[in-house]
């Protein structure tokens, strides 16, 4: 068991695949979960957990929303992870002892294998991707980004790779991809960080984003899959920069 070591999970409608990830956190015996007003099962699945702390609020943007989630942790050891993730036993097995040995200072990086509707997706911008997912949080803490969140490094900072993975579930429907597009380009475009472009330019850095994912990504390696994926960032390129466009004209 990874004492002193808190899971930390955000959720929204997350039924269809926090089950698994449940299943696979316990053996530990503290799991955050702080939800964004589900309308599914989400929160009667999550209440059915023994080890889960469960906890509503509003969602404040990815970045401040998982902040404010570790601050409700009752380890300073954070182990932060989606509600369509789960670790390896090999993952859990290295945690256990890297967390022993580690230091404030220390942040634990993880590899992530990256599941579409039922296979592995290896190119694509999706593969080889390791992530920064166990800190401390008295000197670690997630950014203030409003999407693509990550952990703030500083310099004394030292990132060490754990063994074993994370099993993320990414897409089991293609509906999925619309509303994540969506969601996250409208909210890029009310974080006020995006540069305001004309149209024709929005087009073309849509069109560049294609064409980087597929070709320069090896999209093309990962059959329909890749394509889907590449059309899917090209999109959210898209939509992002067209609504900040048309939020500053009106």
């Amino acid at each position: 068991m990874p004492a002193g070591v808190s899971v930390v999970i955000i959720t929204r409608n997350a039924a269809s695949t926090l089950r698994h990830t449940l299943d696979a956190l316990q053996c530990f015996e503290n799991v955050v979960i702080y939800d964004n007003g589900s309308s599914d099962e989400t929160l009667p699945i999550a209440a059915s957990y023994p080890n889960v702390s469960l906890y509503e609020g509003d969602f404040l943007g990815f970045g401040p929303t998982k902040r404010h989630a570790v601050s409700l942790a009752k380890h300073d050891w954070i182990l932060s992870l989606d509600a369509d993730e789960a670790p390896s036993k090999a993952l859990i097995e290295s945690l256990t002892s890297w967390v022993n040995s580690a230091s404030p200072n220390d942040l634990g990086e993880i590899v992530r294998e990256n599941w579409m509707m039922g296979q592995p997706v290896r190119y694509s911008g999706w593969g080889n991707d390791w992530l920064i997912r166990v800190f401390n949080r008295r000197n670690h803490n997630f950014n203030d980004a409003m999407v693509h969140e990550a952990i703030a490094v500083s310099s004394v900072s030292r990132i060490q790779r754990l063994s074993g993975s994370i099993e993320h579930t990414a897409v089991t429907d293609l509906s999925q991809f619309l509303e994540k597009i969506n969601r996250y380009s409208t909210l890029r475009a009310e974080s006020g960080k995006l540069k305001i472009y004309s149209v024709p330019v929005i087009f073309f850095k849509a069109l560049f984003a294609f064409l980087r994912t597929y070709f320069l990504q090896q999209a093309w390696r990962d059959g329909w899959r890749g394509l889907v994926i590449a059309v899917s960032n090209a999109n959210g390129v898209f939509w992002k920069y067209m609504k900040n466009y048309l939020k500053a004209r009106h």
